[in-house]
């Protein structure tokens, strides 16, 4: 029997959003593939650092707990090493143990092209152009941002936070604050279809998968007490009321549940970001993410009219 991948939350990510492979790339530009071959070669058992996605994916494979005679989760890598000089980065993965069999090495093409091969529910790369190539095929995708990140490994939980407009939803609302400049055309334009559910966003698949696995974690705390559930989602958007009605009840249409939502109104996001410490943050306008994405695991979604 083929291996079914329709029913799991599937991510596929880049090596350069797992690890740290900024050393490798200064040889790559700077010396040549030749070199950098025979660096990959030399270093291949030796792991690679931790990159940015690296706290995120870890817990997010720990899911399969909660099902591990049939996994929840896959994580697949696509990665523009070629097989040789990618053997170090599947080292690296076995050295981390982390549970990830699957990878395609496509020797420097774009890997977006794959997505629909295996079922990707969310595609992450610290490469702009590849995932920019993705949003604009339509698929979910997202680019991981630099930054500091440290992984506190007593801390069990998974916090995964959203922007709302461009992220979850798509930018028909965005749309109308960006054409009118005018944010009272907006609030009335959200009044108006306040009961009338956002078309879904990018990420509105990836987000019902995970909010799925949440079920499966209350059903699993209602049979027994001593449970912990691992998932947190977050929304954090700079709409504020009225507004906030018409995402609320986007989110009962879809029968998606979250556990916090920030309207911030304009307040800088990074407030409660600094306080929430998801470690993930999705947003369409990189204006939200440079504030925290220095210590913060920060992804940027390029879609919609914002990012034309």
């Amino acid at each position: 029997m083929p291996y079914d991948l329709t029913k799991r939350l599937v991510v596929g990510l880049s090596s350069s959003a797992l690890f740290d492979l900024q050393n490798s790339d200064k040889i790559f530009r700077e010396q040549g593939e030749e070199v950098y071959r025979n660096y990959q070669r030399t270093k291949q058992d030796s792991p690679l650092q931790r990159g940015v996605a690296f706290p995120f994916v870890r817990r997010i494979l720990k899911l399969n707990m909660l099902r591990p005679k049939d996994p929840l989760v896959e994580v697949i890598l696509l990665s523009r090493n070629d097989p040789d000089t990618g053997l170090r980065v599947m080292n690296s993965i076995e050295h981390y143990e982390l549970g990830i069999t699957r990878a395609v090495f496509l020797q420097g093409k774009s890997p977006y092209i794959y997505i629909p091969a295996f079922d990707i529910d969310l595609f992450l790369s610290a490469n702009y152009q590849d995932v920019r190539q993705a949003v604009l095929a339509g698929y979910p995708a997202g680019q991981i941002l630099k930054g500091d990140i440290t992984d506190d490994i007593n801390d069990l939980e998974l916090r995964i936070a959203f922007d709302f407009d461009g992220v979850i939803a798509d930018d028909e609302a965005e749309g109308i604050y960006q054409n009118s400049g005018q944010i009272e055309d907006f609030y009335a334009h959200e009044l108006e279809l306040v009961d009338v559910p956002h078309n879904p966003g990018p990420l509105k698949k990836f987000l019902q998968r995970i909010s799925d696995i949440q079920k499966l974690e209350s059903k699993k705390k209602n049979e027994d007490s001593t449970y912990s559930p691992m998932l947190n989602i977050s929304i954090v958007t700079a709409r504020n009321a009225p507004s906030h009605k018409r995402v609320i009840n986007t989110m009962r249409t879809w029968d998606i549940y979250v556990n916090e939502a920030f309207f911030m109104g304009g307040v800088e996001k990074s407030k409660v970001l600094n306080i929430l410490k998801p470690h993930i943050f999705f947003d369409d306008q990189k204006l939200h993410l440079k504030p925290s994405s220095s210590v913060l695991p920060s992804v940027y979604i390029p879609f919609g009219v914002v990012n034309k």
